[in-house]
C-alpha cells in the first residue's frame, strides 16, 4: 500500500518489530476507533505490541501484498489493525494509569503523617496524580473512598497502641490523627463494634 491511498494501516517497515502507520486525518465521517489512533499518532507514543498481535498484523500485511488491488481485503486489514491498536492503547493507558497508583506509597505517606489531617489532595500528591483521578482510582481499585482508610488506618493503629497499654485514650486519640476523644470513641465504635475502653478490657 502506498502513501497516496486512503488508508489506515502503511506496513510494517525493514525492522519487524516496528509498525509505522500512515493515517489520514479524522473526518466527521470517520470511525471512533480512528479518531483516537489519531489523537495517539500526534503524540508520537511509543509502545510495545505483543506477539499475537505481532504475528496477525503480519498474516495481514502478508494477505495485501498478495492482493494489492483488492480494496475491500485492504480496507477489512485496515479496520482489524485499527480494532487491535484501539484495544491494545487501551489497556496500555490502563497499565501506565495503575503503576502510578502506588499503594504502598500512599500506606506510607499514611503512616508518616498518621497525627494529622491527612486530605486527599494530599494523598493524590504523594503518588503524583491529580486529585479527581485518584480518588476514581482510589474508590475503583479498593472500593472505598481515600477518607474511609485513611480512617480504618487510624483505628487499625489505635488498636495497635491500646493493645500495648502504655497510653491512654486521650494520647492514643492525638496519635492516631482524631480531633478529640469522643470523634475517637465514635469511630472506633463504629468500625469495631466496641468502644475503645471495652476494646482495652480484653487486653487487661
Amino acid at each position: 500500500m502506498t502513501s497516496g491511498l486512503d488508508h489506515a494501516f502503511g506496513g510494517i517497515v525493514d525492522q519487524p518489530d516496528i509498525l509505522v502507520l500512515n493515517m489520514p486525518l479524522p473526518s466527521d465521517d470517520d470511525p471512533v476507533l480512528l479518531q483516537r489512533i489519531n489523537e495517539l499518532s500526534k503524540s508520537n507514543t511509543y509502545f510495545q505490541l505483543d506477539i499475537q498481535i505481532q504475528k496477525l498484523i503480519q498474516m495481514l500485511v502478508a494477505e495485501m501484498k498478495s492482493s494489492p488491488d483488492d480494496l475491500l481485503l485492504s480496507r477489512a486489514c485496515n479496520d482489524t489493525v485499527v480494532a487491535l491498536l484501539q484495544r491494545h492503547i487501551s489497556e496500555l493507558k490502563t497499565s501506565l494509569r495503575d503503576s502510578r497508583f502506588d499503594l504502598a506509597q500512599i500506606d506510607r505517606y499514611i503512616e508518616q503523617h498518621l497525627a494529622h489531617k491527612i486530605s486527599v489532595a494530599q494523598l493524590a500528591g504523594s503518588v503524583f496524580l491529580a486529585e479527581s483521578q485518584f480518588h476514581m482510582l482510589f474508590k475503583e481499585q479498593l472500593g472505598i473512598t481515600p477518607h474511609q482508610y485513611v480512617l480504618n488506618k487510624r483505628v487499625d493503629a489505635a488498636k495497635r497502641l491500646i493493645e500495648q497499654g502504655n497510653l491512654n485514650l486521650g494520647q492514643i486519640a492525638e496519635l492516631t490523627g482524631f480531633s478529640g476523644q469522643s470523634t475517637f470513641t465514635h469511630a472506633f465504635s463504629r468500625l469495631q463494634g466496641v468502644s475503645p475502653s471495652q476494646y482495652r478490657k480484653r487486653f487487661s
